[in-house]
């Protein structure tokens, strides 16, 4: 079982890492996706930058990555604690995927494939709760919200049918907390960075997940050009 477990932890990172949205951009406009829009190596990127026709493969696959490698866990038999930390993998693998060189998006649909093999309804919980925010233009802030009350919930909801089980996914839920906010706020630089104090930087992020306040600056900034290296003499 142990063999099992870190075989699927590495398989559940690899797979996390296939980058389809940096992909769905490369293959349709030749463009690196992290340099355009939100910046942001997701489907919302792609809808915003490329087109419709590609954002769905892109939903899709990072939606049923995050539930693939969870319900294999369940199939092989794994505790509801591994199951947890193989949902953790899949996402850190997306947020920071080794195919691109550790600069990835913010997992969130990876996050809902998780949660929802491990509790459906916790999972359309936070779906509703972040997506209820859309109408005011503010989907990262009512993601982070949700991701906040989701252990809580978690612990409530998961309590009568064990304390493992409740303590696994709400100690799970906080760990994704966790990365979501890393994930946030070490973000690479933009065009914008300096344009902004550090103080004011990491709370626009935190809350916005962006470097300013102001989104349509945000989307429409040009590309962070990459600096030349100096010719030897």
């Amino acid at each position: 079982m142990t063999i099992n477990f870190v075989l699927l932890l590495l398989g559940s990172y690899l797979l996390g890492s296939v980058p389809a949205a940096y992909l769905a951009a490369k293959w349709s406009r030749g463009i690196d996706i992290r340099q355009h829009g939100s910046s942001n190596v997701g489907a919302a990127n792609v809808l915003a930058i490329v087109s419709k026709r590609w954002a769905i493969p892109v939903i899709v696959f990072d939606l049923v990555k995050g539930m693939a490698v969870v319900y294999i866990a369940q199939l092989i038999g794994l505790e509801v604690y591994q199951q947890v930390i193989i949902g953790i993998a899949v996402i850190a693998g997306h947020n920071w995927p080794l195919f691109l060189r550790f600069s990835g998006g913010r997992g969130l649909l990876t996050t809902v494939g998780v949660v929802f093999i491990l509790s459906p309804w916790l999972a359309l919980i936070l779906v509703a709760f972040a997506f209820a925010w859309t109408p005011f233009r503010q989907l990262a802030l009512g993601t982070l919200c949700a991701l906040i009350l989701l252990p809580i919930f978690s612990w409530f909801l998961s309590e009568p049918l064990g304390i493992e089980r409740a303590l696994a996914l709400t100690l799970g839920f906080l760990a994704i907390l966790l990365l979501v906010i890393i994930r946030r706020l070490t973000a690479p630089k933009t065009s914008l960075t300096a344009s902004v104090s550090t103080h004011q930087l990491l709370l626009n992020r935190l809350l916005f997940d962006r470097d300013i306040r102001d989104r349509e600056t945000w989307i429409q900034r040009q590309p962070l050009k990459p600096k030349r290296k100096a010719r030897g003499g």
